[in-house]
């Protein structure tokens, strides 16, 4: 079977859908900072449509910032890759729909070579850099958003400013480069799930850029912009059964496919330094201020998405599909995304809750995706504070109950133990794990008690100003001894039946 690249292309079906443009005039103006199936199932998507329309001064270029898979993957094909997009018909059998992505231009790979992410950043077509890097790559503190000087890349890349290993020292490193050859500012937009992703990149940056120079973190504060931004497309991790099967419909092979669901929502601030794609044409869409559509979406989307994926796996149920057909947890996310979680939404012109409620259950029922609950439940400790936490302080400031998110954060806690309850062991996928699963057997290892609960409470980096709260800890005792002696199924039918203390 031939390779998928620019030669092999033209001949494939003519169901699959193709770049309809030279390639080979492709300009690069986005440097993507990240570049895994997520980014390449949105924001690349997006772009090959801006680009498929005649602007081909957008090519971009990826950046892998610790492994070479990607690259190795994608630079024999030329950087072309399929995206899949996957859901059932109408009889609930597994459909797809295949477009090649001709958006990528080149591939890097900073450890490799550093040098040239930098000179990247500084090239003259350069102007916008993006980042895909999941919450752990903004070397922050998630409880306050405050970049951590003491992290180890942040201390190596002061020290070392031409091998940079963060995101964070290659974008400051790479504008002053930049701004040395006399070139002129850029957007450095966020793609990730924090609030206000924007604001805390440009925190993150400006005060790295304060540590090399503080006019350099002048001129980027006065030229630069930051714009927020929310995306949500559901993005499974591609399997070898995917590569086969995307191989097979192409007759051709595609080494590393993306997988995606048909729903695809990006709501960006309209706060460029210089000019953008016409991503309105993928499905886009320009706004004065994100704030209102990230909420929506950390809470509504990956909120239940995180307290689905320590439920279901804890369970067993693997995918999310397998877990949202059980009932009691159906029950339990619905009346979650209903009762505790829209009162806490701004209003949004157009919206009707109801109706988005029900298609994101929807989504998660799509049984064409198979994603996997141990991917979502990865890396807790910098999800719970955007997609949890921030929920439970606005109800708690309220003097609202918080029964149903408090069993979110119990199932987090509980997961720590790392066997589920068909004494199946895992690995917790989390930068500070070895702190947390030492906590867990000194704490919830012994027994869920008052005082256990209070200890993992008092986990600053996750917990921030929440430990100690009596409200909280009250709410999550019951869930976690309930787990504890009872499992998931029962749980789950004691708090839908409201009788767990709350």
């Amino acid at each position: 079977m031939n390779r998928l690249d620019d030669r092999t292309v033209g001949a494939l079906p003519a169901t699959v859908t193709r770049p309809p443009y030279d390639r080979q005039r492709l300009q690069p103006g986005i440097v993507h900072l990240g570049i895994g199936a997520f980014m390449r199932a949105h924001l690349a998507a997006a772009t090959e449509a801006a680009i498929a329309a005649g602007d081909l001064r957008w090519g971009i270029v990826g950046v892998s910032l610790r492994q070479p898979d990607t690259r190795d993957a994608l630079q024999p094909q030329d950087g072309l890759y399929t995206l899949a997009i996957r859901d059932a018909d109408a009889q609930g059998q597994p459909r797809q729909r295949l477009q090649v992505i001709g958006a990528v231009r080149s591939l890097l790979v900073a450890p490799e070579n550093p040098g040239a992410v930098l000179d990247a950043i500084a090239a003259a077509d350069t102007r916008i850099v993006s980042l895909t890097v999941t919450e752990k790559g903004y070397c922050h503190d998630p409880a306050t958003g405050a970049l951590r000087l003491d992290h180890p890349d942040i201390v190596h890349d002061l020290g070392h400013p031409h091998t940079p290993r963060s995101a964070i020292g290659m974008l400051v490193f790479g504008l002053q480069r930049r701004f040395a050859q006399g070139r002129g500012p850029i957007t450095l937009m966020s793609l990730d799930n924090l609030p206000a992703n924007g604001r805390v990149l440009r925190g993150a940056v400006l005060r790295f850029a304060e540590a090399v120079n503080p006019a350099l973190a002048k001129r980027i504060a006065d030229e630069c912009r930051f714009p927020c931004s929310m995306v949500d497309r559901i993005v499974p991790r591609t399997t070898d059964a995917d590569r086969t099967a995307v191989s097979q419909a192409l007759s051709a092979e595609d080494r590393w496919p993306v997988l995606g669901e048909p729903f695809f929502d990006w709501a960006v601030e309209d706060h460029f330094a210089a000019d953008r794609p016409d991503w309105t044409l993928g499905g886009a869409r320009f706004v004065a201020d994100a704030e209102p559509f990230e909420r929506l979406k950390l809470r509504m989307v990956n909120g239940t998405h995180s307290s689905l994926a320590y439920l279901g796996a804890m369970a067993g149920w693997q995918t999310v599909d397998q877990a949202i057909a059980q009932a009691p947890l159906r029950t339990h996310i619905e009346a979650l995304m209903r009762d505790e979680i829209e009162p806490t939404l701004a209003d949004l012109p157009g919206l009707d809750l109801p109706a988005y409620r029900a298609n994101l259950l929807a989504r998660y029922a799509n049984p064409a995706l198979a994603h996997r609950t141990h991917q979502i439940a990865m890396d807790g400790s910098q999800k719970l504070p955007q997609r949890l936490l921030g929920t439970v302080r606005d109800r708690l400031a309220r003097g609202l109950p918080v029964p149903r998110m408090a069993l979110g954060v119990a199932a987090w806690m509980h997961y720590l133990r790392g066997v589920d309850e068909q004494g199946n062991a895992y690995a917790i996928d989390d930068p500070h794990a070895a702190d947390l699963t030492a906590l867990h057997q000194r704490t919830l290892g012994q027994g869920a008690s008052a005082a256990a609960v209070q200890a993992m409470l008092s986990y600053a980096p996750v917990f921030g100003d929440l430990a100690g709260n009596e409200a909280l800890a009250a709410a999550l005792l019951g869930p976690l001894q309930s787990l504890q002696t009872r499992g998931v199924q029962a749980t789950l039918d004691a708090v839908n039946r409201g009788e767990l203390p709350a």
